[in-house]
């Protein structure tokens, strides 16, 4: 558990990243998402995305608890070159989805910390996950679940799409929102207190 009188502020709103941090001790003392432009630049690469969303995320919020530590990550689901979205409606969810459908795509997990001090740390971490080969029914059945809302590239593997993933090669934790050992390691390395 941190020192109280060194805060450990969240600046996420999502509630996987919470329980993920509680499911290895960790108890933010306050939850504080960042509001940011989230679109990727033009032609930017998903691991550049990854790395500067989680970024700006934590400078987002820094200025809001001077003094704290600021753990900030981002989720991004990539086929190749081309990141996929947070799907927001049924047409998104169907199309990442048959995409994903019999291959292999990356999972990018950019993690930053900002020590009380103000130095940044962080970290990139990529996790390779194989999807079987979809039937149109088991889309049908997938989409009907509602677990794709809000998800990146339209799955949650700590769900029922669990069913549809033969192969992972990497952090699970990664897949569900935040690469645990990395984190772990930049919270230990920057003088927080588990």
């Amino acid at each position: 558990m941190a020192e109280r009188s060194v805060p450990l502020i969240l600046a996420s709103a999502s509630p996987r990243r919470l329980d993920l941090l509680c499911q290895i001790g960790v108890e933010p003392d306050s939850v504080d998402p960042a509001e940011i432009d989230e679109i990727p630049a033009r032609q930017e690469l998903p691991a550049d995305y990854a790395r500067r969303m989680a970024q700006e995320k934590a400078l987002a919020v820094a200025p809001r608890h001077p003094g704290a530590f600021i753990l900030a990550a981002d989720t991004v689901v990539a086929v190749g070159r081309r990141i996929l979205p947070k799907a927001e409606d049924l047409a998104d969810a169907r199309c990442c989805l048959e995409l994903l459908s019999g291959r292999r795509h990356k999972v990018m997990g950019g993690v930053a910390l900002i020590d009380p001090m103000g130095k940044m740390r962080w970290r990139l971490v990529v996790t390779a996950v194989i999807f079987k080969r979809l039937h149109p029914d088991e889309i049908d059945a997938y989409l009907e679940s509602g677990e794709w809302r809000g998800k990146a590239g339209g799955y949650a593997i700590q769900g029922r799409a669990a069913a549809l993933i033969p192969t992972i090669n990497g952090s699970y934790s990664n897949v569900v929102g935040l690469p645990l050992a990395e984190t772990t390691a930049l919270l230990t390395g920057s003088g927080f207190k588990l």
